[in-house]
């Protein structure tokens, strides 16, 4: 199903596609990538920013409107697994206590 919000965001891809992947993604990677391909095609980008603008609605009917989280390259992830928030990545760290010498 499409949202007014989604309809809006699909005029500000037309008119603007870095500002359409700036909405959706962030400041990621994607709104990098879609800055480049709109600099060396104003089509390329606009592929590139409804392509971002598909995968966040399959994502809101998959997960429910603001039950999901973008995880980068046009993929994501659900906010809650089994009604518990989803765990926070560690990225590289532990929790494990060190040891006492």
């Amino acid at each position: 199903m499409v949202r007014a919000s989604d309809v809006i965001l699909i005029l500000v891809a037309i008119l603007f596609p870095p500002a359409a992947a700036a909405i959706v993604t962030g400041c990621s990677c994607d709104l990098l990538i879609n800055i480049l391909l709109t600099i060396l095609g104003y089509i390329p980008g606009h592929i590139h920013a409804f392509w971002l603008i598909y995968k966040k609605m399959q994502a809101e009917e998959r997960y429910g409107q603001g039950g999901f989280v973008y995880a980068g390259n046009g993929q994501y992830q659900a906010l809650y697994q089994n009604n518990a928030p989803a765990q926070a990545p560690y990225y590289g760290a532990t929790e494990e206590k060190p040891e006492k010498y």
